[in-house]
């Protein structure tokens, strides 16, 4: 469960910065060029993951997993030290006892899975809702440093192989981002409803 919690919550953009990082820059610096008129770039994982707003929300989400993950901690603990105990009376229980007890372990592992799952889609919903909110306040904020810098076209960083970098719009969004807000406020959206559920 951590594991699998752990990479819904560092999906929220949270960039490392390593050494393999400052190669691929001084890579890119080499194959620079010229620069190109009215051609911009933006990342948005780097605002994101820079963007005060952006590491606060990253931090809530956290947060608003803790308790919860920790609890399918404690349940899945329970399921293994059962499973285990089962185990070693199988030479002294009656078969039937013993698939009975088997069956009861199989059916809470499969509640736990389900509720697993369950967590994991209210992380991710919360995640995207997050971004959404984000995304939506940084939007005039890049249409003002898309005009400051006479852009006609505004491409991805991400998918850039090597370039110049000159009209380079993150740092530019992350500081008015940073300028509008800092801080989010969200809870935890409510779990998916039961498979066959009529939608609310």
């Amino acid at each position: 469960m951590p594991s699998r919690t752990n990479s819904v919550l560092f999906a929220l953009g949270v960039l490392v910065l390593s050494g393999e990082g400052g190669a691929a820059a001084a890579q890119d610096a080499q194959l620079a060029g010229p620069v190109v008129p009215g051609v911009c770039l933006i990342s948005q994982e780097a605002v994101f993951a820079n963007a005060k707003v952006g590491q606060a929300a990253t931090a809530r989400l956290r947060q608003l997993a803790q308790a919860p993950a920790a609890s399918l901690n404690v349940e899945r603990q329970a399921i293994e030290a059962d499973a285990k105990t089962l185990d070693g009376q199988k030479a002294s229980l009656p078969a039937a006892q013993f698939r009975e007890r088997q069956q009861a372990l199989v059916e809470r592992g499969q509640a736990y899975q389900a509720k697993e799952q369950s967590l994991a889609h209210q992380i991710d919903a919360t995640r995207q809702k997050a971004i959404n909110q984000i995304a939506q306040a940084a939007q005039p904020i890049v249409a003002q440093a898309y005009q400051q810098h006479g852009c006609g076209l505004l491409f991805s960083r991400e998918t850039l192989l090597a370039g110049n970098m000159a009209n380079d719009l993150t740092a530019t969004v992350v500081q008015g981002l940073d300028a509008k807000m800092t801080t989010l406020t969200f809870d935890l959206e409510p779990p998916p409803p039961p498979s066959g559920a009529p939608a609310q």
